[in-house]
């Protein structure tokens, strides 16, 4: 029997649909996409369709390997990091719509899509955080180009640490995608059983991109024919598809992922955007902070949790109109006369 249809906080656990004052909730879910009996319309896109390069970066004196997909070959490098459960294809759809105007770079992280890691399992925030920094430096070296870093739900959370820490040269700008620490955390004591409810085995890649849209996380078809194959793994013993990140096996770390995030959010010293689908409810610090002038915050409507495939095109409309506004150019703020870089 196939589970009801799931909260949009799919991969970090959301509140009950009770609560429709959160941006999380069944209030906050658009109208699921009708949808055909044809396999045809669920087959899986090659993220070559997408992406111009797919690139592994091994880790030296490590037995890490991390997986990154590349597009577009000028501008400032929009670096994205997807949320717990997905993988860098979450992005491709934005990816194909940006990469005219400036570079993107999307990294499976830690136990997800292509990256293979010594400990899969070690999803603590330190650790997130160490491997998107170690996978930066070797891609760009000492001089690398303007960074934007954008981070989804949990990937908001590493590309917080990332910046706060100051270790990147050259950041420009952070971006971070539906993911507030008050919201997120009183969603934790749900994850568990949002995890157990959501289909756990497929019979084919068809089949689980046509859950992916009808009664899991996704709204848009053409970005979970080529996102959901690299989420999913082949289970021999069983003869199906699963998941290939086990969320549940993580829970120690999942409240790391999100306590004191408003606060390193806010002393990240860089222009900050906060994209929500739908209103929520901003704790005292946020609040605070954006009345302030210290980030801009936009509610993206009609659309669920993982707003990069579910609009791609007003997404990286948003991205677009951040570098524009604080012209950022290929190798950092474009003032006339004047180049000037942001340094640690």
């Amino acid at each position: 029997m196939e589970p009801a249809p799931l909260s949009s906080l799919q991969e970090e656990g959301g509140p009950d649909e009770s609560s429709s004052s959160s941006a999380f909730s069944a209030a906050a879910v658009p109208p699921r996409p009708a949808t055909h009996h044809s396999l045809q319309k669920y087959a899986p896109v090659d993220w070559s369709a997408y992406f111009d390069e797919e690139r592994p970066v091994a880790i030296p004196d490590t037995e890490d390997v991390f997986n990154v997909y590349m597009a577009g070959s000028e501008g400032p490098v929009v670096f994205c990091l997807h949320g717990g459960g997905y993988s860098g294809l979450s992005f491709a759809l934005a990816a194909n719509q940006i990469k005219g105007k400036a570079r993107v770079v999307a990294m499976d992280l830690r136990g997800h899509g292509k990256s293979s890691t010594s400990d899969d399992l070690d999803l603590s925030i330190e650790t997130l955080t160490n491997d998107v920094i170690v996978v930066i430096r070797p891609l760009y070296g000492d001089l690398p180009p303007a960074i934007i870093l954008v981070g989804h739900s949990m990937g908001g959370s590493v590309a917080v640490h990332v910046a706060a820490r100051r270790a990147i040269h050259n950041l420009h700008g952070l971006v971070v995608v539906d993911v507030v620490e008050g919201t997120a955390i009183a969603s934790l004591i749900h994850m568990q059983k949002i995890l157990l409810n959501r289909a756990q085995h497929f019979p084919s890649i068809e089949k689980a991109i046509e859950w992916s849209v009808k009664g899991g996380p996704l709204r848009n078809i053409d970005s979970a024919r080529v996102s959901i194959p690299s989420t999913l793994k082949y289970d021999e013993s069983k003869e199906c598809y699963t998941y290939r990140t086990p969320l549940e096996k993580t829970e120690k770390y999942w409240k790391g992922w999100y306590e004191g995030l408003s606060d390193k959010f806010l002393s990240c010293p860089v222009q900050k955007i906060l994209l929500l689908a739908g209103t929520d409810r901003l704790d005292r610090s946020l609040t605070i902070g954006q009345m302030q002038g210290k980030f801009q915050m936009i509610v993206v409507r009609h659309t669920g949790h993982a707003i990069q495939e579910d609009v791609p095109e007003e997404f990286a409309s948003h991205i677009l109109n951040f570098i524009s506004r604080n012209k950022i150019g290929p190798n950092g703020v474009e003032i006339p006369g004047l180049i000037k870089k942001w340094q640690h």
